[in-house]
């Protein structure tokens, strides 16, 4: 590689003497408009329970929802996520809470779109929250099938979209499911309603305080290797976007975050789509731990949330989202 320029008339230090400097020849930056905050819901009336495995994170009733959503109005978050802890009585092998006009989502969803107009909701498409044995889909033979699944992701995510949900976000995985949930969509007026597909999620070993978030953790039997991206793989991930582009899908997902940097950077070099990333749960609880701990500093947070900027994500979904949203406000 060709050196332009010799020492001691280049300096590369120059430019990283002082803060303002630093600040003028920054690459990547990153502002509230990159954060996506997610939420967990509960049943019942004025609760906010904390989660023993997400330091700082918590499940909120529905009457309590209201005031984390206008706290990220206020910091200027363009999309929230919903994710709900599903009461055990209401859960089955087939997941059929998840049609059910009064489940927690919906009933968020109607709450949220009555007070609010200038913050965005996506909602998770996916069984797990709702099966008894913790997958994504419906079992058949100790497996998750495919198009049986497909047949109620499909009228989960109309369901969702006519309670107002403005980003479908199907999770689960199962093939097809974007250009299914396009189709019906269109067929019902929601032309305008986006997609936002888990394109790229892998079978990680990152997910468990968020299974615990929604309580399927416990249920789970088994794992999801059958049906979530071998971590092993990469070049698998662009067919996974390619096929979901082409069935429809407005932006992409890529599931974990930090440990699959180059997996971003690779969607974002082959396909001129916005790519999303989520610092899930486990990476969070490191990182917050970590610093309880004084192992690392605060700025690990921002770090880790520029790295994703650098690998060229265009948002993030991130359980930092409020406290990094007070840094850039104050800096």
């Amino acid at each position: 590689m060709k050196i332009l320029g010799k020492f001691p008339s280049t300096r590369l230090r120059r430019t990283r003497k002082k803060d303002w400097v630093r600040r003028l020849v920054s690459e990547n930056n990153l502002s509230t408009d990159d954060l996506i905050l997610p939420i967990f819901i509960r049943d019942g009336k004025n609760k906010i329970e904390k989660i023993k495995t997400m330091p700082g994170i918590n499940r909120y009733s529905i009457d309590k929802v209201n005031k984390v959503v206008e706290n990220a109005c206020k910091k200027k978050i363009p999309l929230i996520a919903l994710f709900p802890y599903t009461p055990n009585k209401k859960k089955n092998n087939i997941g059929t809470e998840a049609l059910n006009e009064d489940n927690l989502v919906c009933k968020a969803l109607r709450s949220i779109k009555k007070n609010f107009n200038e913050i965005g909701v996506m909602c998770d498409v996916a069984l797990d929250p709702y099966t008894n044995h913790g997958h994504d889909g419906i079992l058949k033979d100790q497996d998750v099938h495919n198009d049986k699944t497909l047949e109620i992701l499909k009228k989960q995510s109309l369901l969702q979209a006519q309670m107002g949900c403005d980003i479908i976000a199907p999770s689960d995985m199962m093939d097809g499911r974007v250009g299914v949930i396009r189709k019906i969509l269109d067929k019902n007026n929601f032309e305008d309603t986006k997609i936002l597909s888990y394109a790229v999620k892998y079978a990680s070993n990152f997910y468990g305080p968020f299974r615990d978030a929604v309580g399927s953790n416990k249920k789970l039997k088994g794992n999801k290797k059958s049906y979530q991206m071998d971590f092993k793989n990469c070049n698998e991930a662009l067919r996974e976007v390619g096929f979901d582009i082409k069935e429809g899908a407005d932006m992409v997902m890529v599931k974990p975050g930090m440990p699959y940097l180059d997996i971003i950077k690779l969607i974002k070099d082959n396909f001129k789509i916005p790519v999303f990333s989520y610092q899930v749960s486990g990476e969070y609880s490191l990182i917050k731990n970590g610093i309880k701990n004084k192992l690392i500093n605060n700025e690990a947070i921002l770090e880790s949330l520029i790295s994703f900027k650098r690998a060229g994500s265009s948002a993030i979904i991130t359980y930092f989202a409020l406290e990094i949203a007070d840094k850039i406000k104050n800096n």
